[in-house]
Formats: structure tokens, sequence, C-alpha cells
């Protein structure tokens, strides 16, 4: 599977429990939502993937990506009720950074 190299970033700093990492995928104001919540900015951004790496330890698992959308499809496993699930990234990038992701099932 060919994924945009910040997307492979982010996969790999999820899989290495890596919150800076993760947050460094990220344009400086861009916005994450997920379980009925918006995270916006870096700190904010870190600081959620940080307490949800804490909490469900959490890896990704790329089945399938949709360059046209920029979704990709992911198994997520973890310690949380209902592991392994598989979610979708709805990805906007801009200038090689995440500009905005959304998380959905």
């Amino acid at each position: 599977m060919n994924l945009p190299n910040i997307i492979s970033e982010l996969v790999k700093a999820q899989n290495e429990f890596d919150s800076g990492a993760y947050a460094n995928c990220f344009n400086k104001d861009a916005e994450v939502f997920d379980e009925g919540k918006n995270h916006k900015g870096k700190i904010e951004i870190q600081n959620w993937i940080d307490l949800a790496n804490k909490a469900y330890c959490a890896t990704m698992t790329p089945l399938d990506f949709n360059e046209s959308e920029n979704i990709l499809s992911a198994e997520i496993s973890g310690t949380f009720p209902g592991s392994p699930i598989v979610l979708r990234y709805h990805f906007q990038l801009s200038n090689g950074r995440i500009k905005y992701l959304k998380i959905t099932t």
C-alpha cells in the first residue's frame, strides 16, 4: 500500500506510542475530531494522543488507503472493549503535514 509519507509517519508514531512524533505530523493549527471531541493545535493533539496511548495502548495496522479521498482504513488493536476494530482516518493534508483528521467507524 502506498501511503503519503506523513501518514506513514503518523502510523509509525502511533505504533511506537510516541505522542510527540504523532503531534509533529500535524500543522501548528491542525484539528483532530475523535469520539465526539475536537482537539485543536499541536499541544492539544499531543495531550489527546498521549492520554489515549496510556489508556488503550492502541496500535494501527493499515488495511486500505483511498488516495482520491485521503481515507485510511486501519485495524486498531489495544486494551479497549471490542478490540480489534476497524477505523477510518479522514485526512486533509497541507504543505506535507496533516491539517485535519476525523476518525470514524
